[in-house]
């Protein structure tokens, strides 16, 4: 496990219809967080594009690409000169008719380190993914870079503690979550409220349980929905960084666009989970009935 402090960048911003204009902010944000001293910069779900999976729609599966594709090698570019890993979020297209959401993680040199295809996929109102995306099929691995183990999971897969233990159990050193979460704005304030604080302290808990830090970048600003079923999904932005005990390290605004950067002090891992060994003491005897898809009785 690395030791040595670790600075780490997030880009927060809104996505339009125009692949040139995101594509812009996204490079721009990576510029900014190296220029900040990141060397690792997250970025957030499917910011290539608007988010399509408001509305069943088959044209949208022309956004897709392969990879390597063109977005691909942009990103790569970047990675290579300036000299960071990246973890990216695109809309894959592996073969005609099957399709992914999958991050890719570069390394400094342009290389793909490794890829990971989203497992959970949800299917709720605005946010329909199964019509888009085949459930991943590489598992709970973490990907190898120069910078450790990331343990790279999407968005649903945050709402998972057992997505979070596997990779943790997998060696991963963090757990970075590309995402793109947001309001319906007819839902009260109150409610609006509650579901925020659930992903904020879903995700912190996934840091304290596995004694690693969380990285977490959301989108930003308002989508309308295409087919006016409803009036569209405003992302909460929020984007953050805890330390392993949950610890809020930085945190960015709801409603701007944002390059947050901060530095993890590695070391303290080794130290918290001495503290809360709880990787110790779980009881691996005795948890058979997590295979089940619910206990009857």
């Amino acid at each position: 496990m690395a030791t040595h402090p670790l600075t780490v960048g997030l880009v927060q911003h809104a996505c339009y219809s125009r692949r040139e204009v995101n594509l812009a902010a996204t490079i721009d944000g990576l510029q900014q967080a190296a220029a900040q001293g990141a060397r690792l910069v997250l970025l957030q779900e499917l910011h290539g594009s608007v988010y399509f999976c408001q509305t069943e729609d088959t044209q949208q599966f022309d956004l897709a690409e392969t990879i390597p594709g063109p977005s691909s090698e942009q990103l790569a570019q970047q990675a290579r000169s300036l000299g960071i890993v990246i973890v990216a979020s695109l809309f894959e297209k592996r073969a005609p008719g099957l399709y992914h959401n999958t991050a890719v993680v570069f390394e400094t040199d342009g290389s793909i380190a490794g890829t990971y295809r989203k497992m959970h996929i949800p299917d709720d109102p605005a946010y329909y993914e199964k019509f888009y995306f085949t459930p991943g099929d590489l598992g709970f691995q973490p990907i190898p870079t120069s910078l450790g183990k990331l343990g790279v999971l999407v968005c649903w897969d945050q709402w998972f503690p057992e997505a979070a233990r596997l990779m943790t159990l997998a060696g991963a050193e963090l757990l970075l979550y590309p995402t793109a979460i947001g309001w319906d704005r007819s839902d009260t304030h109150q409610e609006q409220q509650r579901q925020r604080d659930a992903w904020i302290t879903a995700q912190r808990a996934h840091a304290i349980c596995n004694g690693i830090p969380v990285l977490a970048c959301n989108r930003v600003g308002f989508e309308p929905n295409p087919s006016l079923a409803n009036s569209g999904i405003q992302f909460w932005g929020g984007s953050f960084v805890c330390g392993p005990q949950g610890e809020l390290l930085a945190q960015a605004a709801t409603d701007t666009p944002q390059v947050l950067v901060t530095t993890l002090d590695q070391q303290r891992i080794d130290q918290v989970r001495r503290i809360w060994p709880y990787l110790r003491d779980r009881r691996i005897d005795a948890y058979h009935d997590l295979l089940l898809r619910y206990r009857d009785k």
